[in-house]
């Protein structure tokens, strides 16, 4: 029998012999249960996750799927999806049998958030919705995957909301250096929107900057790391992706700026961050500066929407702006291709031409 009572204490407690991941045989002592029946429930669980089997509660799938992601994924990354599945989903799936959750309970779950109005009467996004499902989804296909779950119902269920439903906003080059001259009284402000319009850095990106990534010299800036604010401490991680470690030209103009800012901060050593303003701080500077400019107010994030719109307007192709502001290709062609000029009158044209071409060789 392992579970047993302490009657020193009047309370229950587990002894428990079992095989890990490996093989290796090891014991297990669970204390402090105030009834046999807590006891027994909480060694069924133990066992059927011990075992990996899909009888287990959703609940006690989810301390799995944490032990096997939670180290592989940067920390504000798995903050992001723990709260996502803690206050959205785990409500209502937490008791529910992992092989037993139908396609009929997903529906029933995704019409609840579908549903969902604040007080002011407003939903969730339609991005959002698509992220909650989509977290939802990949819970069940790493139970497929790896623990041998038979199917996914969020799969049969079919998808909610849209991946690219917010409107992109951004200011043309005319209305940031209107916004740009109402900030200027600010010094931090007008260099951190400096950067963040002439080189389409992400805010993280931004607020790591140190003066060691300043090559003034080669008019070159080096991004290899971002700035979150996570459990009240300053980290500093690698960047979003591989292709967001780059090295990029600065314009002369902007090199100019950067060391006169600088040049202003007093005692700085070449790793301290240059920027030790909030994101908070960040956004009150926007709807201080587009007010008074009198523009419409976007994002902080736009500005770099801003800075890839400008550079397609110039006339550089998809790859070229990718390198800059660390995409792939295919994401700046995907996303921003409303933006590029058509060429269609061109082909038709140069088509025409070579048919035409043809003929004339054909006669002669």
């Amino acid at each position: 029998m392992s579970v047993h009572k302490d009657k020193s204490n009047n309370t229950w407690y587990v002894m428990i012999r079992y095989d890990d991941w490996t093989g290796k045989r090891k014991q297990k002592c669970k204390r402090g249960f105030s009834t046999k029946r807590e006891a027994q429930a909480w060694e069924r669980s133990f066992l059927l996750q011990t075992a990996a089997d899909m009888d287990m509660t959703f609940k006690d799938f989810f301390e799995i799927y944490e032990r096997d992601l939670k180290t592989r994924l940067k920390e504000n990354t798995w903050l992001n999806k723990k709260h996502i599945i803690s206050t959205k989903i785990m409500p209502y799936f937490s008791d529910r049998k992992m092989n037993e959750i139908q396609t009929r309970d997903v529906i029933a779950w995704q019409n609840k958030m579908l549903g969902y109005r604040d007080e002011k009467g407003n939903g969730y996004s339609a991005t959002y919705l698509k992220s909650l499902n989509n977290q939802l989804s990949a819970i069940f296909n790493h139970a497929i995957r790896f623990y041998g779950l038979a199917s996914n119902p969020v799969a049969k269920a079919g998808s909610i909301g849209e991946k690219n439903s917010d409107e992109m906003s951004f200011w043309t080059k005319e209305e940031y250096l209107k916004f740009s001259e109402t900030v200027m009284d600010k010094p931090k402000s007008y260099y951190a929107f400096e950067m963040l319009y002439w080189c389409g850095l992400r805010v993280g990106e931004l607020l790591a900057l140190t003066p060691a990534d300043f090559d003034f010299k080669n008019q070159t800036l080096r991004i290899n790391k971002s700035y979150q604010r996570l459990h009240k401490e300053d980290i500093i991680t690698s960047p979003k992706t591989k292709k967001s470690n780059r090295t990029i030209k600065m314009p002369q103009f902007l090199c100019d700026e950067m060391q006169d800012y600088l040049a202003m901060l007093y005692d700085i050593q070449p790793d301290d961050r240059i920027f030790t303003v909030t994101k908070s701080f960040l956004h009150h500077e926007m709807d201080r500066g587009s007010k008074i400019a009198g523009v419409k107010r976007i994002r902080i994030h736009d500005l770099r929407h801003s800075h890839i719109s400008l550079l397609i307007e110039m006339g550089f192709s998809a790859v070229a702006i990718a390198d800059r502001v660390g995409h792939e290709s295919i994401e700046i062609t995907y996303h921003y291709a409303h933006l590029f000029p058509s060429r269609q009158l061109e082909m038709a044209e140069k088509l025409d031409f070579e048919r035409r071409d043809k003929n004339v060789g054909e006669e002669s």
